[in-house]
């Protein structure tokens, strides 16, 4: 069974910068996909990135493209989520999701395994 925590998450003020964690447990997550969403209330769950299994390769949405950042140690078995340039906008609750299948990257419902989400609030 596949567990993964999110860590990390708080309140920032626009401008500023917070890294998120993601960190899995009862399996070694060397051969998944890891990628990272957010849900903001009333809105559907966003894409917001991923990253290849051993790390060469991300692709991120639009709405974060040139401002958040992601990585991986699979020695920790752990992924990030650097964010910079915070925008109020950019409130959620973010999720980090896995699959050791070919799947469809930007699409949630084709991941296996997803965290319980942590809150990262950006005022104005």
């Amino acid at each position: 069974q596949v567990t993964l925590v999110e860590s990390g998450g708080g309140l920032v003020q626009a401008g500023g910068s917070l890294r998120l964690s993601c960190t899995a447990s009862g399996v070694a997550v060397t051969n998944y996909v890891l990628a990272w969403f957010r849900q903001a209330p009333g809105k559907e769950r966003e894409f917001v990135g991923y990253i290849s299994q051993n790390g060469g390769f991300t692709y991120y949405g639009d709405s974060v493209k040139g401002r958040f950042t992601i990585s991986r140690d699979n020695a920790k078995n752990t992924v990030y989520l650097q964010m910079s340039a915070l925008k109020p906008e950019d409130t959620a609750v973010y999720y980090c999701a896995g699959s050791r299948r070919s799947i469809r990257v930007q699409n949630p419902n084709d991941y296996d395994y997803w965290g319980q989400g942590t809150q990262v609030t950006v005022s104005s």
